[in-house]
């Protein structure tokens, strides 16, 4: 009867989170938004694999790793073949992990750093209403990864804290971190710090008149690194083995498209200010910890996997970022590292004040409360470059509206040429060409798409966005031809031209920013196409939500 009449206030305080969080769902987050562009991928990929096809961008073509959020992909096909509906699978998915990781970090900040109740509900609300569920809105699979981060950090701090580390527990913790990066490959950079971290605390709590070997061996480091390391050796390396079988290359498709160019400082410093604002509040309470030397040691490892995992991209582009999503995953893990680090500061003054000014403090107290809460549902305010409220984080989609009139097409065995390989490939069902790559082994592999790998496959229609128009002409200068997307598009154009593609429509709110529509004139269907596309009325741009203006009636032709 004791240990429920423990339990009653977390489990109430659990039950306040979950209502808060469903409440905020259901007031705030625009659930009829249709997918992200680049979450549209993983779905494409979600429904063929549990359509019996396999992993592949196209139906009938080899297997391609461009989903690089393997285990939700692979989730949400399960969830499909039960006969959930696509949006269903993905969409529940993330609602379930979003409200899982926000109880886990309530309860791991009240059962392992034995955190007050306020903090620890300030903790879990922090959580909740911050980007998590925009995510979720949007289609991504980041909340799903964010759970397994931080499953994996509370089995850390559990290792930290035991005096000698069952090996259970350790399992349990290489276990985790193994799912942390089947999810997504930088998993692995994640638990391996996090590792690093634990190792860490280990070696530097306590007495240290030791030498670094005799702490290695009393502090039970060896068996944690050994477990970790079996696990991610054998079950890691089969999965790695198959995958390179199965796909032929032994790394995610994207990677070698993303990280080509090596260490990117733009990439890192974007990454380390995403981390930053995700995450400031946390900061002030890391600051406070290198306040002693016994504080500042757990600090400091606590930070490897804040730091770490942050800095970690500065190895690929940060494409693709949308709500700062890569660095989604080190917010929880902040959250269930701060409170420790401000323990022992003292609040015994407070109880020598009179009731007036401890009335003051109380209500600067819910004002803070208040304001930090504030501060992390703003974040969904900055969720892409063009957003234009906080309310909604895209407009009106013209590429969504094509691709459902492209549907009346498919089936035929229609091909389509596109930098655009989110909406448009999945609504429409066609045969599609990834030209940017991230969804194609050649073009990744090669650098870039060719004239020759675009004859291979004849597009039908060749579609693809660039900063140029016929009221504004491309600059073909050396600088411009530099730059790869650029590149790209004057290769797409060109050959549509020299092949005899009838420019159907250049759509744009501004002649600087379109989307181009080439058609064959020499298919069943080209004429029906050029004429639909060509009057096609609902094509609102995607950065503005306005009605687009059709370019292509302003070209004198090549």
């Amino acid at each position: 009867m004791s240990s429920i009449k423990k339990l009653l206030p977390d489990l109430i305080f659990s039950i306040l989170l979950i209502l808060s969080t469903l409440f905020y769902a259901y007031t705030f987050v625009d659930f009829s938004i249709p997918p992200f562009e680049d979450a549209a991928m993983i779905m494409r990929y979600a429904q063929h694999l549990a359509g019996g096809h396999g992993i592949v961008w196209n139906i009938g073509e080899k297997p391609v790793d461009g989903a690089t959020d393997f285990l939700f992909m692979a989730a949400s096909a399960g969830l499909i073949k039960l006969g959930f509906t696509v949006g269903q699978s993905v969409r529940g998915i993330g609602f379930v992990s979003h409200l899982l990781t926000v109880l886990t970090v309530y309860w791991t900040n009240r059962r392992i750093h034995n955190g007050n109740v306020p903090f620890s509900f300030l903790s879990g609300l922090y959580l909740a209403v911050g980007t998590g569920l925009s995510y979720v809105s949007a289609y991504f699979g980041t909340p799903f990864f964010a759970l397994a981060a931080a499953s994996t950090w509370t089995l850390g701090l559990l290792l930290m804290r035991e005096q000698n580390p069952r090996w259970r527990l350790s399992l349990a913790f290489a276990l985790s971190g193994l799912v942390t990066g089947l999810i997504r490959p930088e998993g692995v950079i994640l638990a391996s710090l996090m590792l690093a971290a634990v190792v860490a605390v280990r070696l530097l709590d306590g007495d240290n008149a030791l030498s670094l070997w005799e702490r290695i061996k009393a502090r039970g480091v060896i068996p944690i690194v050994v477990i970790f390391g079996v696990v991610f050796l054998t079950l890691g390396g089969a999965y790695f083995l198959w995958r390179w079988d199965y796909f032929g290359y032994p790394l995610p498709n994207p990677f070698y498209k993303k990280g080509e160019e090596g260490w990117k400082w733009d990439s890192f410093q974007r990454s380390m200010l995403n981390a930053l604002r995700l995450c400031l509040p946390m900061v002030f309470a890391f600051i406070l910890g290198f306040r002693s030397n016994e504080t500042a040691k757990r600090t400091a490892a606590y930070l490897i996997p804040v730091l770490g995992f942050a800095a970690a991209f500065g190895l690929v582009s940060d494409e693709m970022n949308y709500g700062a999503r890569f660095q989604y995953a080190i917010v929880p893990i902040a959250l269930m590292s701060w409170i420790p680090l401000i323990g022992g500061i003292r609040f015994e003054a407070l109880k020598q004040l009179s009731v007036k000014e401890r009335g003051a403090y109380l209500a600067a107290g819910a004002a803070l409360f208040a304001s930090l809460v504030y501060y992390s549902w703003f974040q969904n305010c900055f969720l892409a470059l063009y957003q234009q409220s906080c309310d909604r984080p895209y407009e009106r989609d013209g590429r969504l509206e094509m691709a459902r009139m492209l549907a009346d097409f498919r089936g035929k065995g229609y091909v389509i040429a596109t930098t655009e390989a989110g909406l448009i490939p999945y609504y429409s069902g066609w045969t599609a060409i990834d030209t940017w790559g991230l969804n194609d082994q050649f073009i990744a592999h090669n650098g870039s798409i060719t004239a020759e790998y675009l004859d291979k496959y004849k597009p039908e229609i060749i579609m693809f966005h660039d900063y140029y128009s016929p009221l504004v002409p491309p600059k073909l200068t050396d600088a411009n031809l530099a730059q790869r997307w650029f590149s790209m598009t004057i290769l797409m154009k060109t050959y549509a031209e020299e092949n005899g593609y009838v420019l159907a429509a250049v759509f744009g709110d501004s002649p600087y920013d379109t989307h181009y529509y080439y058609v064959r004139p020499d298919f069943e269907d080209s004429k029906r196409l050029i004429e639909q596309i060509s009057k096609f009325r609902n094509y609102f741009y995607p950065t503005t939500g306005k009605r687009s203006i059709n370019y292509a009636r302003y070209d004198d032709g090549p």
